[in-house]
């Protein structure tokens, strides 16, 4: 009879510790959901950081191989520039005022070679998005005719339908009759 005393009968005694198993169980599920959360985000971050480094280095070893192309590229159009220099100094007896055009695009040529060759790939697209600043009818009129040039090349290469037969070697045999 302690039960009328307390003022609790038992089923609000079962209903309280059911109530306190049930919050600590919430807080324990919010507890170990906080705690994957904050996992996933650490997962998350630490992923985004080594793409971010991956892509970075990606970044910085294509740089330097089109750099290495540039230099290359830059030696070619050097290569280009003397030749063409040679070409005046033969057309010099023949065709002086020739000679004087072909050497103007030459010296132009080196010139452009020489400035190739200290820049890096950044630096010769800024050069080209200036330039195309500047100049933009200049750069759509060449950027057409090269179309163009190309449209022709393309058009007038002869597709061929016919799979292409080597012609047969007589063996040196007689078969006469």
């Amino acid at each position: 009879m302690s039960n009328q005393y307390s003022g609790r009968r038992p089923d609000d005694r079962q209903r309280s510790d059911a109530h306190n198993v049930g919050a600590q169980t919430q807080k324990q599920s919010s507890d170990t959901l906080s705690q994957v959360s904050d996992a996933a985000r650490s997962a998350t971050s630490t992923a985004k950081k080594t793409a971010s480094e991956a892509a970075s280095t990606l970044t910085d070893q294509v740089k330097e191989l089109l750099d290495s192309q540039l230099a290359s590229g830059a030696e070619m159009v050097g290569h280009l520039g003397n030749s063409a220099q040679r070409a005046a100094d033969d057309l010099d007896q023949n065709a002086p005022q020739l000679a004087g055009l072909v050497r103007g695009v030459a010296d132009r040529i080196e010139g452009y070679a020489y400035d190739m060759r200290d820049q890096s790939v950044d630096q010769l697209f800024r050069s080209a998005s200036n330039f195309t600043r500047r100049q933009p009818a200049l750069v759509f009129g060449l950027a057409a005719l090269a179309g163009f040039f190309a449209f022709r090349t393309i058009r007038s290469t002869p597709l061929s339908t016919q799979p292409v037969r080597s012609p047969r070697v007589p063996s040196g045999e007689y078969h006469g009759g």
